[in-house]
């Protein structure tokens, strides 16, 4: 396993970044062990991705020595997995960290583009029905159509005169609002909301409020926690439940709706660039949104391949900042008939 490093070093200090290396460095030279330490995947996985990307990344250059699409993409993976800087991630497939940016860009907008592709709800009766039964299983809870929730993720100030990205802890970051099924796998996700946003107006401007409002998605709802505002297509957990039953509807909610925790920790720990671990994110919000979105699509991609969301090692979690808000009740008397209603006939 350590054979390809050495040569890769050589290649380096004789040849120098961009030439040879890019050459000598072929993915059946390694070891799938290397290639999951050293990019986050194994060689099926990434030879994969260059058939889904190669298009996009076989671009006209003037250069004689163009960057092949499988060191782009083993470039790009080198970055979001590690969180490494780039230019060290650069040395590791023989590239000047100019030429390495380049390969992060355009790798990103080439999984960007593909983001409805990967990233949505399903449409057949049959898949719709399936997303129910798949979340009652897990404690109960009936019409189940996905779990919601917000995460932030860091980024560099975009400039001294804007504060609309500074969250309530005084940090910098996108509030990335996202949807998940039973297994993790993202229906849906909005990662360009400025930090400064709270949760509930998050979702208020949200493509996904208005899809649910529009009834695009019927019969069934979201389960969204206490920072969001109930709706007749969003339930929350009672604030102060009193009897039995709206004890174990809010114990139902809470165990369904740790699937959205759980698929964010696990998308932080494969995707070391989001976690905070090495830094926040050196880029504009734009640039950023679009990384963590591509970190969302190859999440989806990877569970296709079977690689289970749950079997990423487990990293120290990443604190959050804590949402401030007044435990108000919705006002909405229909979405409030909703709740009664599912207290009475499930859990009572």
């Amino acid at each position: 396993m350590a054979v390809p490093v050495a040569v890769l070093d050589c290649d380096l200090l004789l040849y120098g970044r961009g030439q040879r290396t890019l050459d000598r460095f072929r993915l059946q030279d390694v070891t799938d062990e290397y290639l999951v330490a050293t990019y986050g995947f194994p060689r099926r996985f990434i030879r994969y991705l260059v058939e889904l990307l190669g298009a996009s990344l076989s671009r006209p250059t003037q250069r004689s020595r163009a960057i092949s699409p499988e060191t782009q993409v083993l470039a790009a993976l080198g970055f979001y997995t590690s969180g490494s800087f780039q230019t060290r991630m650069g040395d590791a497939v023989g590239i000047s960290q100019a030429s390495m940016s380049r390969c992060v860009a355009n790798v990103t907008e080439a999984l960007v583009e593909r983001a409805p592709r990967f990233i949505r709800f399903p449409e057949d009766e049959a898949a719709v029905q399936g997303l129910k039964e798949d979340f009652y299983g897990l404690a109960g809870m009936p019409g189940v159509l996905g779990v919601v929730d917000c995460t932030h993720v860091a980024i560099k100030a975009p400039n001294a005169e804007d504060l609309s990205y500074v969250n309530r802890k005084g940090l910098h970051s996108l509030n990335c609002l996202m949807v998940c099924d039973a297994r993790g796998v993202l229906l849906s996700a909005e990662t360009h909301w400025p930090g400064s946003l709270p949760d509930c107006a998050v979702l208020q401007r949200a493509a996904l409020a208005s899809q649910f409002e529009n009834a695009l998605h019927k019969d069934g709802w979201l389960l969204g926690d206490s920072s969001f505002f109930l709706r007749t297509w969003l339930m929350t957990p009672l604030h102060i439940p009193e009897t039995p039953a709206e004890y174990r509807y809010n114990m139902a909610h809470s165990a369904t709706h740790n699937v959205i925790e759980r698929t964010f920790r696990t998308i932080r720990s494969r995707f070391r660039c989001l976690d905070g671990s090495k830094g926040t994110l050196q880029y504009s919000p734009e640039k950023s949104s679009h990384i963590i979105l591509a970190c969302c699509v190859l999440h989806n991609i990877s569970l296709e391949h079977g690689l289970d969301v749950w079997s990423s090692p487990a990293t120290g979690h990443v604190e959050q900042p804590e949402e401030e808000y007044e435990q108000m009740e919705s006002m909405d008397s229909e979405a409030c008939r909703i709740r009664q209603e599912l207290l009475l006939t499930h859990f009572s």
